[in-house]
């Protein structure tokens, strides 16, 4: 259903399960995958592949109970709507703040990623321009943004096969490196490994944000959503054994460009360009799912009027709500023109792990009939949230405690001032 233009409404149900499962695979195989397995082998060494177990474990649960939660509230905003509806407004509202402030941090990270990979020499207006290029392409509708998720995503697929190929096919993988008796990590070592490899998972609830637009979201989103969390798990093992029996922990664990070292270690230095052109498209494919998802975000909480009502407007053509839209993209730009973030995947890690605990607390309130998933599901999935996200360094996890403290602080003096009738503005549906 299309609106008149400017009007407040609902987007469009034009995605199936194909066009969905890719942009959660796109929003999984990002930028991330790149890069995460360094700082993750530093923790985990040689059980790695272990804390990547351990990591899609977690979100596996978190994408049953996403799965069946969304089956249940198929609108856009995700754990925010499933918070508000099963647990109350306040968890509502912090799990989309978590969600907003966290992937508006990893936007940034993704724009700065992409620009440093393809053109370093234009630094943050490279990585502001392609912000304004992606936003441009999300305004022209879904349909748009699947069809160039596809293109991305294949692009990626094409330049980490190949990487596996030459890196497992040659004679530099020493599978030995594998044994797990050479080096105990410790608990908190593994489990913090495991939360930043967490991150390189991310994506699969956007599938959930996109409730409003997907057909038969009774049917259509849990496919989509294990298919894709599955076929990214595999390319992750196949992805993270390469480069730890080619490189080692140790090496991997100092290496800035794991992959492109990967490669020239394996005896194909050539290939490093082509890893370096994948790594910028998988960064333009991340940032591109990324800004769709933050965007249903914010328009869910406007037309809540947790945030400013005139953001939850829906484009009379195109079905998308274009503010939110270009609100989210003009704040990502500030922040990389403006600021250096060396955290941010720390700090995004938190953010998401908090926002799918209440995803999983909120599956706990689903009833028999409502096709609640087993009780294992969503209660390791909030247990696994929580130990992982406290898991992570103090630098990530004091900025992220503090920053939700704000947001939760916000919204009570908001919802104090609307009860004395101080806050003003016009009431909007939830669109």
């Amino acid at each position: 259903m299309t609106t008149s233009s400017g009007s407040q409404g609902t987007p469009a149900r034009v995605m199936g399960t194909v066009d969905a499962a890719t942009i959660g695979a796109g929003a999984m195989i990002g930028a991330g995958v790149f890069a995460v397995f360094a700082p993750a082998a530093d923790e985990a060494g040689a059980w790695l592949p272990v804390a990547l177990l351990i990591a899609g474990l977690v979100a596996y649960c978190n994408a049953t109970s996403s799965a069946r939660l969304a089956a249940r509230h198929p609108q856009s905003g995700g754990s925010y709507v499933y918070g508000r509806e099963r647990l109350g407004e306040l968890w509502g509202y912090l799990a989309g703040w978590a969600f907003i402030v966290g992937k508006t941090a990893s936007c940034a990270a993704m724009a700065m990623t992409f620009a440093a990979y393809a053109w370093p020499a234009g630094g943050s207006w490279a990585a502001a321009g392609a912000v304004v290029v992606l936003a441009g392409i999300s305004h022209r509708g879904i349909r748009a943004t699947a069809l160039v998720t596809r293109f991305l995503l294949v692009v990626v697929l094409v330049v980490l096969g190949v990487s596996v190929a030459v890196s497992l096919g040659g004679g530099a993988a020493q599978f030995e490196r594998l044994s797990l008796t050479s080096h105990w990590p410790g608990f908190f070592g593994l489990l913090g490994a495991a939360g930043m490899l967490f991150f390189a998972f991310a994506g699969y609830a956007r599938i959930a944000t996109l409730g409003a637009e997907v057909r038969r979201p009774e049917r259509t989103i849990p496919r989509a959503i294990s298919v894709a969390l599955g076929f990214v798990l595999l390319v992750y093992l196949l992805v993270g054994v390469s480069a730890l029996t080619v490189l080692g922990h140790s090496s991997l664990s100092e290496s800035s460009a794991p992959l492109v070292d990967t490669v020239a270690a394996a005896g194909w230095p050539s290939l490093g360009g082509f890893v370096r052109v994948g790594a910028a498209f998988a960064s333009l494919g991340a940032l591109l799912t990324l800004l769709l998802g933050v965007s249903r975000t914010v328009h869910a909480l406007a037309g809540d009027r947790n945030l400013p009502w005139f953001l939850a407007r829906v484009h009379g053509r195109f079905a998308v709500p274009y503010r939110a839209q270009w609100a989210v993209a003009l704040v990502v730009c500030v922040l990389v023109l403006l600021v250096d973030l060396p955290s941010a995947i720390g700090f995004s890690a938190f953010g998401v792990l908090v926002y799918y605990a209440i995803a999983n607390a909120s599956a706990l309130r689903l009833g028999p009939e409502e096709n609640r998933p087993p009780l294992l599901v969503p209660v390791g999935g909030l247990t696994g949230c929580v130990v992982l996200a406290f898991s992570l360094p103090l630098t990530s996890v004091v900025p992220g405690v503090t920053v939700l403290l704000a947001g939760g602080l916000a919204w009570l003096l908001t919802r104090f001032l609307h009860r004395r009738g101080w806050a003003g503005g016009q009431s909007s549906p939830r669109g």
